[in-house]
């Protein structure tokens, strides 16, 4: 089992975002089937046999509901409604307890940091031996996130121009997506150098520090004057919420995917708003059944490099220090937790 450290676990480690405690973070991992419920249909026990190496996407569609029906799994009302609302699976139980007292703990998708996770079938994909078993975690919410924003939200075609706002893990995902869809120009914004550097080796064409100069008039320069196709924002800031919405085109459209603490509100002009057809798009991942299979074909391909996006592997022992690393911003692209 390996498990990939993320910033949305580091919002809810840290209170920013209000969940179930205590609770298990971790939420984008590759595992083997070890076993199956006791209702699993055949179906599933076929597609995923015990000994199957499998990758899991965040966000678990139940399959049933009003959003999973209309094929919009990244809505699911029972993941909002039971996971991230109360920390459990669609029963309205957890699978984990504490040793000492039985008390419940919660799970934050499937509580990847654990030793053994409960993965609704519908949120899984099977691992082709291709495929790196550690690396490969990331696929199921560093580039789900990615691949959801610019092949749904954003609907991004290929000759699109493209500015990425903060390159960290899901960012630097954006960058290669971006590159496999064929996009005409590839802007890398962020304000560590060492982050732009890793960005040029995942597919931007140009960088940007923000600390230096002025993001916005900088992407306009690089693309004559007009702005971007799509812009994404992947930091959750006021600020590069506004940066994002500036960013784009006259009919562009500003794609945000960064969770920001409770609270946080982005402005945007009006005028220009409406008067030049700027679309501001919310983003939150992909559709698990449908995408995340297609998002192993990618790298499986080539066409996505999970070495190259992966920048450090530590063991579970080493969880801690991780995630402090991450809260420091010294993290360059994605770390991944070696679980067993």
């Amino acid at each position: 089992l390996s498990c990939g450290v993320c910033h949305s676990d580091l919002h809810v480690m840290k209170g920013e975002l209000p969940f179930a405690s205590p609770c298990v973070v971790g939420h984008e991992i590759t595992g083997e089937v070890v076993d199956h419920g006791m209702h699993t249909p055949a179906e599933i026990v076929n597609r995923f046999p015990v000994g199957s190496h499998v990758v899991g996407a965040f966000i678990m569609p139940c399959g049933n509901c009003f959003y999973c029906v209309k094929g919009q799994e990244d809505l699911c009302e029972s993941f909002f409604a039971y996971n991230r609302a109360k920390g459990t699976l669609y029963d309205g139980e957890t699978r984990l307890f504490l040793r000492s007292n039985g008390k419940p703990v919660y799970m934050y998708s499937m509580g990847g940091l654990a030793e053994y996770c409960v993965v609704p079938a519908n949120a899984l994909a099977v691992l082709p031996n291709s495929l790196p078993y550690t690396e490969s975690a990331i696929l199921g919410c560093a580039v789900f996130t990615a691949y959801g924003a610019l092949r749904h939200a954003a609907e991004m075609r290929a000759g699109d121009s493209v500015a990425v706002i903060g390159v960290g893990g899901v960012g630097s995902s954006c960058l290669q997506i971006a590159r496999a869809f064929g996009a005409s120009e590839v802007i890398a914004v962020d304000v560590l150098d060492d982050k732009l550097q890793n960005a040029k080796t995942l597919g931007a064409t140009h960088t940007v520090n923000a600390a230096k100069e002025d993001a916005v008039e900088r992407i306009k320069e690089i693309t004559g004057g007009r702005g971007v196709d799509v812009a994404v924002e992947a930091l959750g800031k006021a600020l590069t919420f506004s940066q994002c919405t500036q960013s784009v085109r006259d009919g562009g459209k500003a794609v945000m995917i960064g969770l920001a603490a409770t609270n946080v509100v982005g402005e945007v002009d009006i005028t220009r708003l409406v008067r030049r057809q700027v679309k501001i798009i919310g983003s939150y991942g992909a559709r698990a059944r449908q995408d995340l299979p297609q998002i192993v074909k990618l790298a499986e391909s080539g066409a996505f490099n999970l070495e190259n996006a992966i920048s450090r592997k530590c063991k579970f022992e080493e969880a801690n220090s991780a995630y402090e690393d991450l809260n420091q911003g010294k993290i360059v692209g994605r770390a991944v937790v070696e679980i067993m």
